[in-house]
């Protein structure tokens, strides 16, 4: 009967034959991606989506198991060599691989790769690699032809076809508006697994390569600035701009919160001017940045496009360029980013993760901005763009800066569930004062002649309120917390002795970043026929105009921040909760 069955296709299933295989083709993806679980270097959605996607190598060996062997060897060893990238890029930066890397990769010259890969490789990684190796090679002798039927292998095919390709695809384009952005959703639940983190990650980067490429060739065409005048012309200047992400002003202690947030900015406080009624003009980091680093504002929101930006302005007035910058690097949402970026001499992309929610501490600028401080150009402008207080909020910080863990200093209306996420918001915002504060002291350090002006994108609300439990940032429901920024900046003493740094009469002046430009190019000492002083935070001619807010390109969404400001922005005691037991 047995033989009778087995002759009709009817086996049994060999779910020990099939369990070997599914382990040897997750293999090549499941060691980096359970490394990057072990480290808590981002969250389980990478994980869960490579170990789903191996399971697809099953299929050529479902439909034909007498070759599973040689199936399983071909497959095999181009998986190890398309791991061995992400694997060793793991081991070395401690991020996933993704297009950002690749941009990188051909950015640098091969000398650059070559500092870049004796400053990082360690003896241990030899090892490493063969033992890895050798791990897989065992996982391939434990394979066997699976002793399933005919129609069982079909069966099962089928729905591993349709599982893991047509209907994740059907959906997405049930979903999207065009199927061109199905197909970008499909890539992403692939992209965690080996080869597609190559394949896709190549493809993603030539897209947004040639995106980038348009923006800077349009930009190279722009007129300058007219008139350009500088004060000072041929004197060895140095400036800073720190972008800092999703600090919210009133979550700092410098700012008056009851936590100690900012300890490193309170204690300078003496030695910076700390405005303290400046806005941003969008709740989104590329929005609110068209308009804070160019012409741009709400009555001309593609200015970003036809006018200079203020790398551009620095470099016609002689300055050396440089970008640092913590932010991801080569995504579809960042490609203007990298295009501002890309508008300076020099760059330092710090930030080459996957995704945005994963562990990237923002002390790694600290390096390369003492390189660049140590550049012999006599007149730099260095823009360091920091991730800040960006969610997730615990992979901003490391362990030595969870200070804040339990109710004490919280509102009294955060609630059990929410104050994990408050504590670690607060807990984001004092890393960031250790940061901002280090590039304040190290650039003290270097004596320069010059001044920092830091200010942040956009606030995050983080349950500031005691209605609605809101968190995170959403321009068609405006809060307070989602548009106060800080806006502080620190000079030197060679740069006092020429320059007025007094603006105690201008602190509370209500501003709008989206007017940046004019402000920096005051302090700088820049002029020409496009400034208008009255922008200008610290001009005598300032005008007060109102904070809009909102969608330029929806003018009817355009309001005046002063509609959702509250009237008291500081906590009382009274709203403060005692620590619980």
């Amino acid at each position: 009967m047995q033989a009778s069955a087995q002759a009709k296709g009817h086996k049994r299933w060999d779910w020990a034959g099939l369990g070997w295989l599914f382990l040897f083709f997750w293999y090549f993806s499941g060691v980096t991606q359970l490394l990057i679980q072990l480290t808590d270097t981002t969250g389980f959605v990478s994980f869960r989506q490579a170990f789903l996607v191996s399971a697809i190598w099953l299929v050529p060996v479902l439909l034909f198991p007498r070759r599973t062997k040689t199936i399983a060897a071909v497959v095999g060893v181009i998986l190890w060599a398309c791991s061995l990238v992400g694997l060793g890029y793991f081991c070395i930066y401690g991020q996933q691989f993704s297009q950002s890397v690749i941009f990188i990769m051909f950015e640098s010259n091969m000398a650059e790769s070559m500092e870049y890969f004796g400053h990082y490789f360690v003896w241990w990684m030899i090892p490493v690699y063969l033992g890895y190796t050798f791990v897989a090679w065992l996982l391939w002798r434990k394979i066997r032809p699976l002793e399933f039927g005919v129609t069982q292998a079909r069966v099962l095919s089928v729905v591993l076809l349709l599982g893991l390709i047509g209907y994740p695809l059907a959906r997405e384009v049930s979903k999207r508006p065009t199927l061109g952005v199905a197909l970008e959703k499909f890539e992403e639940r692939i992209e965690p697994a080996v080869p597609w983190q190559l394949v896709v990650g190549f493809r993603k980067y030539r897209q947004q390569l040639d995106s980038m490429e348009k923006l800077l060739a349009e930009n190279a065409k722009l007129a300058p600035l007219d008139a350009m005048k500088d004060s000072r012309a041929g004197k060895p200047t140095t400036l800073v701009l720190v972008i800092g992400e999703s600090t919210n002003r009133q979550r700092m202690s410098l700012y008056g919160y009851p936590r100690e947030t900012t300890p490193e900015l309170d204690k300078l406080r003496d030695q910076l001017q700390v405005f303290d009624n400046v806005v941003t003009p969008r709740p989104y980091t590329i929005e609110a940045l068209q308009q804070v680093l160019t012409f741009a504002d709400e009555k001309n929101p593609d200015g970003y496009l036809t006018t200079p930006s203020l790398v551009n302005m620095m470099k016609q007035a002689g300055y050396k360029t440089f970008w640092i910058t913590n932010q991801q690097t080569m995504t579809k949402r960042n490609t203007m980013l990298t295009t501002f970026s890309e508008q300076a001499d020099e760059q330092y992309y710090l930030n080459n993760n996957l995704n945005q929610n994963a562990r990237q501490y923002d002390g790694d600028v600290l390096e390369p901005f003492a390189k660049v401080l140590a550049d012999k150009a006599p007149r730099k402008l260095i823009v360091v763009h920091l991730l800040g207080t960006h969610m997730r909020y615990k992979y901003r910080y490391p362990e030595s800066f969870e200070k804040f863990t339990d109710n004490k200093g919280a509102p009294k209306w955060v609630t059990e569930d929410q104050l994990a996420t408050y504590n670690s918001y607060d807990n984001a915002v004092l890393y960031n004062d250790f940061v901002v504060s280090s590039l304040i002291k190290r650039f003290s350090a270097s004596k320069p002649d010059g001044f920092l002006l830091y200010l942040s994108d956009h606030g995050e609300a983080v349950f500031d309120s005691p209605k609605g439990g809101v968190i995170g940032r959403n321009e068609g429901k405006p809060t307070s917390p989602m548009y106060t920024i800080p806006f502080i900046v620190w000079a030197s003493d060679k740069w006092k002795t020429h320059a007025s740094f007094d603006f105690s009469s201008m602190l509370e002046r209500p501003y709008s970043s989206s007017n940046l430009i004019h402000t920096w190019a005051d302090l700088a000492g820049l002029s020409f026929s496009e400034l208008d002083r009255s922008k200008s935070l610290v001009s005598n001619r300032f005008i007060v105009r109102p904070q809009i807010i909102g969608d330029p390109y929806e003018p009817k969404s355009l309001i005046d921040f002063s509609l959702i400001k509250p009237k008291k922005i500081q906590l009382n005691k009274d709203d403060l909760a005692a620590s619980r037991p």
